[in-house]
């Protein structure tokens, strides 16, 4: 007389199984955050070297920082810019150092969308000024691409979304960018502002 296998096991294993997948995905998850914490924090502490070597005055806006006000944190959702920097007879501007590298296949860089968007609204609401300021190790941050959020809108670059993360970004190409060598001050971005804006007149 045969055996009637329960199927009992094989439930309990195909959970077991899902369950598996599941702590590996969230521990994956878990991985890719933690790397790209680690890659950005490495961005910032080169890009303050980068001010520092050219005396620019700046604040440093740490983001477990409790100096900051609720509300404040509330308009920047929970997510704000790394620096306040001081411009001599203009004022000042926020600026997001971004840990981000050259897409292989489009050749564009890829910028938050609904970050992009928190942003604009802040400017236009404060009548602020910020950028984004991306690098990487592949350059050794010997190059940091700038780009004001307004441009990223104006470029009418197109939206995609990410395999991986989901998330919509826009792709910008690096043209679109200024790019500051490591050995160029504030002055090279400032004059590329004005000449850029000289063409628009013209």
């Amino acid at each position: 007389m045969g055996v009637k296998i329960s199927n009992c096991g094989q439930s309990a294993g195909k959970i077991r199984i899902k369950n598996i997948f599941k702590f590996e995905s969230i521990q994956f998850i878990m991985n890719i955050g933690e790397e790209n914490e680690k890659h950005g924090n490495e961005a910032e502490i080169k890009f303050k070297e980068w001010l520092d070597k050219h005396n620019i005055p700046y604040l440093y806006l740490q983001q477990d920082t409790q100096t900051l006000s609720f509300a404040f944190k509330k308009y920047f959702s929970g997510k704000r810019p790394d620096f306040l920097i001081l411009i001599p007879n203009l004022g000042f501007i926020f600026v997001d150092v971004k840990y981000k590298k050259l897409s292989p296949d489009y050749k564009t860089y890829p910028i938050d969308s609904e970050e992009t968007k928190n942003y604009s609204s802040i400017q236009r609401k404060f009548n602020l000024n910020i950028w984004y300021v991306l690098s990487n190790e592949d350059i050794d941050y010997k190059t940091w691409f700038w780009i004001p959020i307004s441009k990223v809108f104006e470029s009418g670059v197109p939206i995609f979304t990410s395999n991986k993360s989901k998330m919509n970004f826009y792709a910008v190409p690096p043209e679109n960018f200024i790019q500051i060598a490591i050995d160029d001050s504030l002055d090279r971005l400032l004059s590329k502002c004005f000449l850029d804006e000289t063409k628009k007149i013209n």
